[in-house]
């Protein structure tokens, strides 16, 4: 068992180095094949599961190394990331973007009510409340799901059983979605979306990179991971402190609105011109999925099968709902994919899932993952009233 916390985070990158590679070095049909249904992203999200399960890592030994890590590299990929993002071409998205994301907030409310009304006298006394604040943090963040607590006053011992239903579920849906996001072509068949939209911004983008012939020089690369990382650490102190003075958003949200400023402006200038920005992003990005996927212990349930049945139950409805909607509204799969990971995976989540389908797409992710701290905490507090009248 590996309780380094250095050994821990060099054996995760070097897992995801290998997992990255694997379409690479097997190269037969059946092989594609199978990456094509489970490709590197989704086997990264498995395989580290598998060995967090197996104990291969100490989780409270190096719960140290993962959360100092964790957040600084996401907001350095946020911000590498935004530097190749175009908003003038990303605001034509439309307004399918917002009812997607409004559409995906309220399906998950109902389906914590709904499944609360099945598994209310299975969950035990005061099970609304942790369930209430759950619901604030799949709808915004973990500082939504905080404010609830602290407002219903939900004991430790019963918000438990909730995070665990959290880090499972939430793990198992985020593989879900990435391996679903890849059947593009045909959801968008079958919902008759018009993607031309969404498919023009992502190529125009593109293209505007790959127009870039400049060579990927070691000077681009130090430069674009120092910048990163100085922006990631300057962005945060500033977020504790804007959060002193202005606290109706907590302070990684106050960070996350200040990288993703900085990466939209910055994008204008030749800065977001350098060569190797694509490199780079997929690198943290890589590592940030490793991150998230090695602390999802799937043996740390204990005797609480049934909150961990109540979170499938709440996906279910919370997906059904969405492909209803998907095909009554024409809406495509990033539209659908993306305004729900941004209510359930929030900002460390959404803009990875966004990245997946084009890089060029991740403010979207961003903005409607704040969008999603904005109606948290009210949101949740109303599903907690009502699933509190079943008792």
């Amino acid at each position: 068992m590996i309780k380094d916390g250095f050994m821990y985070i060099a054996a995760l990158i070097f897992i995801a180095a290998i997992l990255v590679c694997l379409p690479k070095i097997f190269k037969g049909k059946k092989a594609q094949s199978i990456f094509k249904f489970a490709p590197p992203i989704v086997l990264i999200y498995l395989g580290l599961m598998i060995l967090c399960t197996v104990k291969m890592w100490d989780l409270k030994a190096t719960e140290s190394a993962y959360t100092s890590l964790k957040n600084p590299i996401l907001y350095a990929m946020l911000f590498i990331m935004l530097l190749r993002c175009d908003l003038k071409k990303i605001i034509k998205l439309g307004p399918k973007m917002l009812i997607g994301f409004f559409a995906a907030t309220l399906s998950i409310g109902l389906g914590f009510v709904v499944a609360y009304a099945i598994m209310h006298n299975i969950l035990g006394e005061g099970a609304w409340q942790a369930l209430g604040a759950l619901c604030g943090s799949w709808m915004g963040g973990g500082g939504n799901m905080l404010a609830i607590q602290a407002a219903l006053d939900v004991q430790e011992s019963t918000m438990a059983y909730a995070l665990v239903m959290d880090s499972i579920c939430a793990t198992l849906y985020v593989m879900f979605l990435l391996w679903a996001i890849q059947m593009s072509d045909k959801f968008n068949k079958w919902t008759k979306a018009d993607t031309r939209i969404i498919d023009d911004v992502g190529r125009t983008l593109e293209a505007e990179a790959a127009a870039n012939k400049k060579p990927l020089v070691w000077q681009n690369i130090i430069l674009l991971i120092g910048s990163g990382l100085i922006v990631s650490a300057v962005c945060q102190s500033l977020g504790t402190i804007i959060n002193g003075v202005l606290p109706f958003f907590d302070k990684a949200t106050w960070t996350v609105l200040i990288v993703t400023a900085l990466g939209v402006i910055l994008a204008m200038t030749p800065f977001g011109k350098i060569k190797g920005t694509e490199e780079i992003s997929n690198v943290m990005l890589y590592i940030v999925i490793a991150l998230i996927a090695s602390r999802a212990d799937l043996s740390a349930m204990g005797n609480a099968p049934a909150w961990l049945l109540t979170g499938f139950i709440i996906l279910a409805i919370h997906v059904i709902i969405m492909i209803i909607l998907a095909k009554l509204l024409k809406l495509d799969i990033f539209t659908s994919a993306v305004a729900s990971l941004a209510n359930i995976g929030g900002t460390a989540t959404a803009p990875v899932l966004a990245g997946t389908y084009s890089s060029a797409l991740v403010p979207v992710g961003i903005i409607m993952a704040l969008l999603g701290y904005v109606v948290g905490t009210g949101g949740g507090l109303i599903v907690a009233q009502l699933m509190s009248m079943f008792g």
